[in-house]
């Protein structure tokens, strides 16, 4: 079945830069194809217009459309993670000449909010105790790359 909402993101120039960077840190990811601007169009004659990438089977559109709009935290890429392991994975290839946010949040070096987010957190946040979950946000909210140990010693009191 074709997806229905396809995320389309506005790069200045790194549109395939950017795209083959994430194809190779998410598993089951490709470039599907790349599109260039003809003759006639704002941009130069054969330069990439678009790419279409999958990360992880979701599609996805970028975009050089030169540096008229950039990125902000209002709109952010969440990842779930299983474990330790892969927050710190993910955390260290996302944030590769990028920037730490508070939270678990970080921009890549394209200027890209994610959110690096273990599944433990989201089952603490939402614990009908609310004692626990405000522990546990309580400590997320004092911490950069998201620490499940830390955050389960706060989270069990």
């Amino acid at each position: 079945m074709q997806q229905k909402i396809t995320p389309f993101l506005w790069f200045d120039t790194q549109a395939e830069e950017a795209a083959r960077h994430y194809t190779a840190i998410f598993q089951d990811s490709r470039i599907v194809r790349v599109d260039r601007y003809p003759e006639g169009t704002p941009m130069p004659a054969g330069t990439v217009m678009t790419v279409e990438f999958e990360l992880a089977g979701q599609r996805y559109v970028a975009m050089n459309g030169g540096p008229e709009f950039t990125f902000n935290e209002a709109v952010s890429l969440s990842v779930e993670c299983e474990d330790q392991e892969e927050v710190d994975y993910f955390w260290s290839r996302l944030g590769e000449g990028g920037e730490e946010g508070p939270c678990g949040w970080l921009k890549d070096r394209y200027g890209l909010s994610w959110q690096i987010t273990p599944r433990v957190l989201m089952e603490m946040m939402a614990d009908p105790d609310p004692e626990k979950a405000g522990r546990a946000a309580k400590a997320m909210m004092g911490m950069k790359k998201i620490d499940i140990q830390g955050l389960r010693d706060a989270y069990g009191g």
